[in-house]
């Protein structure tokens, strides 16, 4: 027999600026263990020295012949983009199996979650049909990539909270050809540990009605 039990906020963990490498090794070793019921869901979110990622397709997106900042090809989906100072990584770990979300449905929350963070702050924002992300203004402020292995989700979204948009010329983000901004560019914005507290909350909150499954 399967019961719906009730579960509390999901574990959140600001991490400070970390190297992506490091960040990577540990939603690869979290997200192993929730799988085999061994750890717990989880909402880490960091800040990141300066990186351009890439998805599993290995798509390059760089405009020029060289980048400012390493380049990663990770196991996310997407395709390549920058990761920096001045903006919030948020990365769940959530296992959608046992939630009964399915990964459009899941994106979904991820975006609505940025949405309902900036409109705590005053920030109108939304979707773009056919565009993946949210969008403020006339420019893209947040991007998503993530994988589900085993039915557990990781990776997540990169919100722009001040970042230096010289970082995002040297590259097509996402391989689209639109603007990029940032919270900055409508507010002042709050400290980034603050901003991914709210961001986490929002997530919770979006999440609470689909608690995990578990058999007993």
């Amino acid at each position: 027999m399967t019961t719906r039990d009730e579960y509390g906020a999901l574990e959140q963990r600001w991490l400070g600026r970390r190297a992506y490498g490091s960040v990577w090794e540990l939603l690869q070793q979290r997200a192993a263990e929730v799988a085999d019921g061994h750890g717990r869901e989880v909402v880490f979110s960091c800040e990141h020295d300066p990186v351009y990622t890439t998805g599993k397709r290995g798509v390059d997106n760089r405009s020029g012949a060289g980048l400012p900042a390493p380049v990663v090809y990770s196991d996310r989906g997407g395709e390549m983009t920058f990761h920096g100072p001045g903006q919030i990584m948020l990365y769940p770990v959530i296992h959608l199996r046992k939630r009964g979300i399915g990964v459009k449905q899941y994106v979904h929350i991820l975006e609505q979650s940025c949405i309902d963070t900036l409109k705590t702050l005053g920030v109108d924002s939304g979707r773009r049909c056919g565009f993946p992300g949210v969008w403020a203004g006339q420019g893209k402020i947040a991007a998503f990539g993530v994988r589900v292995t085993h039915g557990v989700a990781y990776h997540g979204m990169a919100l722009n909270v001040n970042v230096d948009a010289g970082w995002f010329a040297a590259i097509i983000p996402c391989g689209l050809q639109v603007s990029t901004v940032s919270l900055s560019d409508f507010i002042n914005p709050p400290p980034l540990p603050g901003l991914a507290e709210c961001w986490q909350h929002c997530l919770n909150d979006l999440l609470s009605p689909h608690a995990p499954v578990t058999g007993k």
